[in-house]
């Protein structure tokens, strides 16, 4: 994209596209200013830019299945419909045994990874925890575990006792390869305050990060956006994530997830806008020039304007997924997974080339 022309760019902007075309890192300032420009085409062909540096024409993806083994929870965050407190109507709490029976009925030839979030569950001791992990690595050794948020992490160390090193190192002899991103929703102590994110601060969530890095595990990150933080929050958001990057190099890639409205009914404009999504994905793409993927989420952004996100600076569609939860308690109106084939008729539609990837962005297949 060398022909990005900035003949009908402010001065300003052109000052950015110089610096990015020069290896310069951007600023807050930079953030800050390209999410208040109007000018989405230039700070997407910019950002297209940029992907097709690191990655080519590739975009990755994963057959993965999503699984949950509890949705009761301690905290009770502003923004989330999943929860249910002990007891409740809807309320459940599976062993590991029974999550086995699950995936036995559900999973197909060619699933790679569980992808394992939930609640936080003080019922339970951090054993169960380690004991759900132990069960689905003995039954299927060959499906990668990613699971676990930061701040699910930290929930451990406080039912247990043990130190976030000890708890990582204990999941780790379960079966753990790697941590999922969410937790992060947006990196701001004020704003944590404010949505009742009575879980890990900031600094917690980091240190969980930063400790499995140290320990070789390479992890996931994430962005909530779209309720109350302001534009310079999520442009900090992103700065803290890349200083850490910077320290440890242990993210693979960074997922902007668009923030849903708790009732399905609810209309366009207790949404983010497309616009808002393709802008988020680019300027992320832009100030995280220490990550080598972006993802773009179906499940959150719908799968055509996932489509138009690889050409916004999006390399990673995430995966088939399979009966999604969370942002569908949240009233996400997306598919609840798609299939490898659709995955990689939405990836070649947008003249792209599908890679089908492990966890680890290890290549698997190049679909042509």
């Amino acid at each position: 994209m060398s022909t990005l022309s900035t003949t009908h760019t402010d001065t300003r902007m052109a000052e950015i596209i110089a610096k990015v075309r020069g290896g310069e890192r951007l600023n807050l300032e930079d953030g800050v200013y390209l999410y208040e420009s109007e000018d989405l085409l230039t700070i997407g062909q910019l950002a297209n830019e940029v992907n097709l540096r690191k990655n080519g024409n590739k975009v990755y993806f994963i057959e993965n299945m999503s699984l949950y083994f509890t949705n009761v929870c301690e905290s009770r965050c502003a923004f989330c419909n999943f929860r249910k407190d002990e007891g409740e109507d809807g309320a459940y709490t599976l062993s590991g045994q029974e999550m086995v029976e699950y995936v036995e009925q559900h999973i197909h030839p060619g699933v790679r990874e569980f992808h394992i979030v939930g609640g936080h569950n003080d019922n339970v001791p951090f054993q169960y925890y380690v004991d759900s992990l132990k069960a689905l690595n003995e039954r299927f050794p060959e499906v990668t575990l990613k699971a676990y948020t930061a701040a699910e992490i930290d929930f451990f160390t406080r039912i247990s006792g043990l130190s976030i090193q000890e708890v990582l190192e204990q999941l780790r002899a379960a079966g753990l390869k790697t941590l999922t991103g969410g937790g992060a929703e947006i990196l701001s102590d004020q704003y944590r305050k404010k949505m009742r994110v009575d879980k890990a601060n900031v600094e917690e969530y980091l240190e969980v990060h930063r400790t499995a890095h140290k320990l070789g595990m390479r992890t996931h990150t994430t962005m909530l956006y779209g309720s109350i933080e302001s534009r310079e929050d999520r442009i900090k958001h992103m700065l803290q994530i890349r200083d850490l990057q910077d320290e440890t190099g242990g993210f693979m890639v960074f997922i902007p997830l668009s923030m849903q409205p708790k009732n399905k009914n609810a209309g366009i404009m207790r949404r983010n806008s497309a616009y808002e999504d393709l802008k988020t994905i680019a300027v992320s793409r832009l100030m995280l020039d220490n990550f080598d993927h972006i993802k773009a989420y179906f499940i959150n952004i719908g799968a055509q304007l996932t489509q138009v996100a690889l050409s916004f600076g999006a390399s990673d569609v995430h995966g088939t997924i399979l009966k999604e939860r969370i942002s569908h308690a949240a009233g996400a109106l997306t598919p609840e997974g798609l299939t490898r084939d659709e995955l990689i008729w939405l990836v070649k539609g947008a003249g792209r080339i599908p890679v089908e990837r492990d966890t680890f962005y290890n290549e698997i297949k190049v679909y042509e």
